[in-house]
């Protein structure tokens, strides 16, 4: 008992520093933040429209890191993780996958690299598995990185506040008492909280020791699919394989959107990159069993399949059909045909009225809200262009305003597109919102407590087919991140000259008072509000 009590105590004294004297928040689990691929942080303990008009927001620190370019591919968004405590102590870490087979873990705090792993791949880009390599089947790893996370809607942190708040032990104030071996179980056996981190109903690929002495938090990964189309699971404190790599996919197939909800992991495939169908792909991290939904057409977005709550997933395609499937099994549960309406971007789900609702942009121009139910079926839709061959965005991003007011966010040509979900005799409707300043090749923004991240990648993009990437990349201009009001679209601060590279494939992510960019050149860029040390 002697033995015990210190440790138990330990576990739970550190978990109260993380509830009480952590950044606060929500962590950036996948493409698009959330299952939902809202690209939307609901809270921030720094950022608001208001602070973004007074000074301190501005460039923190940057990072080249070592990774070759692919074509026109470097560096996958970060996924992020929040005030992790692990046997080197406490860590805000941010994860970025690099085209060449690489996961890179970097303290955001003392801007350092905390490990670095090269994935072993049993093939290069350039294998004779995918003869063609170009700007559409690149080579090489192409999927983001990601951690295991749920299908529930994101909640704001309840507890809001942020690193600014006090620490406190576990020895309790005056009238409390202290810390006892009840308060420890109950501790040990609460459930984590949803997208920190919580484990899946199964089993994890490693099982914990039997039995552990006081488990506390428990295993945390990174997972990324290398180019030889193998799924590695990595400890997010050392960077090493938690189980040996599964076989998922065929060399170089080039996936999007890699997500893994209740130990399956999805991604999506397009234009056949090699020999690959065309779909949707579930690997069961338990049985090692592979579940593919095949289409003749290609996916349709960047940002992967979406999920409602209930674990329903969700994909788009180029021919118009937007489908339902089975969490896990993939056997189709419904589709919506949109007739010669072809869809350009990835879903992304949010909820209205008691219905979960899908929006997707057309090839011709236009937003499209679909039920997004077992029976899917067509809500609105509302021209988002007078010059469709400007607007072909491959994913969207929403958000909703303190009024309760729900927006989407797309990009166009060359800003960004903003519109109002409004009720319209009890059925969803789409309004005009803003339109942003111009912009160069802007990525998909993101939306943080108010604030829009808006980048301006500079890639120049041309339909001509012969232009290599090394020349691609020469008429390239530096990116610009920018924030903006996301109720008006004013703007509130950009980078100016910081950035010296563009952004192609990347995106734009961010958590707790900072925000991160990797460019062409593999360099990651982090702004935000200074921390006091």
């Amino acid at each position: 008992m002697n033995r015990i009590l210190p440790l138990a105590c330990l576990s739970l004294s550190m978990a109260l520093v993380r509830a009480q004297f952590g950044r606060g928040g929500e962590d950036w689990m996948t493409s698009g933040g959330d299952a939902q691929r809202s690209s939307w942080v609901r809270d921030d303990p720094k950022i608001s429209s208001g602070r973004m008009q007074t000074p301190g927001f501005q460039f923190l620190w940057k990072r080249k890191l070592a990774n070759d370019s692919v074509q026109l591919n470097s560096l996958s968004p970060a996924i992020l993780l929040d005030f992790y405590i692990g046997y080197r102590g406490f860590r805000s870490l941010a994860f970025v996958g690099g085209s060449s087979d690489n996961v890179f873990a970097l303290d955001t705090d003392l801007a350092r690299v905390e490990w670095q792993r090269h994935l072993p791949s049993t093939v290069g880009p350039k294998s004779a598995s995918s003869p063609r390599q170009d700007g559409i089947c690149p080579g090489g790893m192409t999927a983001n990185v990601a951690r295991p996370t749920t299908a529930a809607f994101p909640m704001p942190n309840p507890r809001g506040g942020g690193r600014s708040g006090p620490a406190r032990s576990a020895a309790g104030t005056s009238g409390e008492g202290a810390v006892t071996i009840s308060d420890v179980a109950a501790f040990n056996s609460a459930p984590l909280p949803a997208g920190r981190g919580a484990p899946p109903p199964n089993p994890p690929l490693n099982p914990p020791l039997n039995p552990p002495l006081n488990p506390g938090p428990r295993p945390s990964y990174i997972d990324a699919v290398s180019s030889d189309g193998m799924f590695h699971r990595l400890y997010v404190s050392t960077g090493l394989e938690a189980a040996p790599p599964v076989p998922f996919l065929p060399a170089n197939a080039n996936p999007n959107g890699l997500i893994v909800i209740d130990e399956v992991a999805y991604v999506t495939t397009t234009h056949g990159c090699g020999g690959a169908p065309n779909g949707v792909w579930a690997l069961d991290l338990i049985s090692k069993q592979v579940a593919t939904w095949r289409t003749e057409a290609g996916i349709a977005g960047s940002s992967g399949p979406a999920f409602a709550p209930d674990g329903t997933v969700f994909v788009a395609t180029g021919k118009g059909d937007f489908v339902a499937l089975e969490p896990r099994t993939l056997k189709v549960k419904g589709t919506y045909a949109s007739g010669q309406k072809e869809f350009t971007s990835s879903p992304v789900l949010f909820e209205y009225r008691g219905k979960v609702i899908a929006a997707l942009a057309t090839k011709d121009g236009q937003i499209q809200l679909i039920e997004a139910s077992d029976h899917p079926a067509l809500l609105a839709k509302a021209s988002a262009s007078p010059n469709a061959v400007e607007f072909a965005p491959r994913a969207l991003s929403s958000w909703v305003a303190p009024d309760g007011t729900r927006w989407l966010l797309a990009p166009a040509a060359s800003n960004i597109v903003a519109w109002k979900v409004a009720d319209q005799n009890g059925a969803p409707a789409l309004q005009p919102g803003w339109v942003s300043r111009d912009l160069v090749s802007p990525l998909t923004p993101m939306i943080i407590n108010g604030v829009v991240f808006a980048v301006s990648s500079g890639e120049f993009r041309s339909s001509d087919n012969d232009l290599s990437a090394s020349q691609r990349a020469q008429r390239s201009s530096p990116a610009v991140l920018y924030a903006l009001d996301a109720v008006n679209g004013r703007e509130l601060w950009n980078s100016g000259t910081t950035i010296t590279s563009f952004v192609h494939g990347g995106g734009v992510t961010g958590f707790s008072g900072q925000v991160y960019l990797g460019t062409y050149d593999g360099t990651l860029y982090v702004f935000g509000f200074p921390m006091e040390h």
